[in-house]
């Protein structure tokens, strides 16, 4: 079996994604923490020793440094045989989510749950502007939801894993109550959170924690 060591921090809902991935795959992995707030992946010894990108997460599997959430995802889903597209349509639309929350949904909530929360004086118009947009994006995920229990129909796939990540974090630092504003994406979180073996980002991401100013 394959050795893992996921560096990371808490607050990453993409590190989240991989470690709740490998933890529904029956993997363990070595916790790495990672100092972001203060400035450790900036550096120019973590870039050139750890992620070139200068990215969290990063997943070492046997030695060998992966990085970028979505693609390893999608390695571990072939990898495993398990939370990944059964046919070409499948496969397709697990894509199509996938890419649509990196670049969206998660970009977003990334960003505002960041500033709103993790900053001490946010800017108010940038935080109107995220919201603005995150309540376009929810919307179109609410309404998805209504119509299929999961992504891309009646089974959970890395692309439920990859979308419920930052909306899984504690109200108090996403500002969203989504059973009262969202129902049809609250009772997914809850689908999702009763697969066998789920687990929350801060019980598999321990360590020091981001200062809080909400």
């Amino acid at each position: 079996m394959p050795t893992y060591r996921l560096h990371y921090f808490p607050e990453s809902g993409n590190s989240y994604k991989l470690a709740l991935m490998l933890t529904l795959c029956g993997q363990t992995f070595e916790p790495v923490w990672t100092d972001f707030s203060g400035g450790e992946t900036r550096t120019p010894e973590w870039r050139r020793t750890v992620n070139e990108m200068g990215e969290i997460p990063v997943l070492e599997e046997d030695g060998v440094r992966l990085t970028q959430t979505a693609p390893i995802l999608l390695k571990l889903a072939e990898q495993y045989g398990r939370f990944g597209g059964e046919d070409s349509r499948e496969k397709f639309e697990v894509m199509r989510w996938l890419f649509w929350d990196n670049h969206k949904l998660t970009g977003y909530m990334a960003a505002y749950r960041y500033y709103r929360t993790f900053t001490p004086s946010p800017d108010p118009h940038v935080q109107a502007h995220f919201r603005r947009r995150l309540d376009d994006f929810l919307g179109i995920l609410e309404q998805h939801l209504r119509r299929f229990p999961f992504a891309i129909g009646d089974r959970p796939t890395v692309a439920d894993f990859s979308m419920i990540a930052y909306l899984s974090y504690p109200s108090d630092e996403t500002g969203y109550d989504f059973a009262a504003s969202h129902p049809a994406i609250n009772a997914w979180l809850l689908r999702v959170a009763s697969l066998s073996g789920w687990r929350s980002a801060y019980d598999l991401l321990p360590g020091k924690r981001l200062t809080h100013y909400a």
